[in-house]
């Protein structure tokens, strides 16, 4: 497989190598519209300041939540109609995840680049699906693989005709424990396609999503040693009150500390 030098977004925000890294980063869910709107509205003026590109982030739908009683989200109608609002209010491209190969078609309507979740990085019909939309890809790289497995899945999407793909890396589960990252795998990723490290789910307690707590302490230190080792993107899911937040809130950075922690980690350009 030849290496993706470059993924490029739009005029102002490209990954890799030569580029400025970029933050995406929003609520690990879509709550309300106003909700979006605050939160893309926000990271957008601490990024600007700043001087980081920025993607906002938001999922329309949980579909692996672990119970059947935790929230979801919307119907992929509606989150059309708030994804294109937030798009149209703030100018901010968009990325959000999708389950169903069918759904993708649907949401490169008003979204830039959409995801595969973790548990589905390996499944052919969701890559081909998103490849075929053209919008960019981003493969969050399963808990359960290493590094060297992700070669495939980029090869998957350039395959169907789109090199714009990224990959995330997340940590790995060994046994049930908690989510470890090895660092190895951005180094190996890296060779492969531009990569994206996922500061917030890494730090989760085992398979839990975020529901039984995490060890939100490491997100700093874990960022700066990705950054360290080299990614040309940060993925951080933020919210306003972490505490009242409808998923991941243990995990999610305080909207009010971002522009601390991204200054410290010294993003700007």
């Amino acid at each position: 497989m030849k290496k993706i030098d470059s993924v490029y977004l739009n005029d102002n925000i490209s990954f890799g190598r030569l580029h400025p890294t970029v933050l995406i980063s929003g609520p690990c869910v879509i709550e309300s519209l106003d909700h979006c709107l605050l939160m893309a509205s926000s990271i957008k003026e601490i990024c600007e300041q700043l001087s980081i590109p920025y993607i906002f982030k938001a999922s329309f739908d949980k579909a692996n939540r672990t119970r059947l009683s935790n929230y979801r989200g919307f119907h992929i109608d509606d989150a059309v109609s708030i994804f294109k609002k937030v798009k149209e209010e703030t100018g901010v491209p968009i990325l959000t995840d999708f389950h169903e190969s069918w759904q993708a078609e649907i949401l490169s309507e008003c979204v830039d680049v959409l995801q595969i979740p973790a548990f589905l990085c390996r499944q052919t019909d969701m890559i081909t699906a998103a490849a075929k939309t053209g919008c960019v890809i981003n493969i969050k790289k399963g808990q359960f693989v290493s590094g060297y497995d992700t070669d495939r899945m980029v090869d998957k999407a350039v395959q169907s005709g789109n090199s714009n793909v990224l990959l995330t890396e997340r940590g790995n589960t060994f046994g049930y424990g908690d989510y470890i990252v090895d660092y190895r795998n951005l180094v190996v990723m890296r060779e492969y396609t531009p990569v994206v490290f996922d500061a917030t789910h890494c730090i989760q307690k085992g398979c839990s999503g975020g529901s039984s707590g995490s060890h939100r302490h490491f997100i700093e230190p874990l960022s700066s040693a990705a950054i360290a080792v080299g990614v040309d993107g940060l993925f951080m899911e933020v919210h306003d009150r972490p505490e009242e937040a409808l998923s991941d809130g243990t995990s999610s950075i305080e909207l009010s500390k971002l522009k601390n922690i991204l200054s410290r980690l010294q993003l700007e350009q």
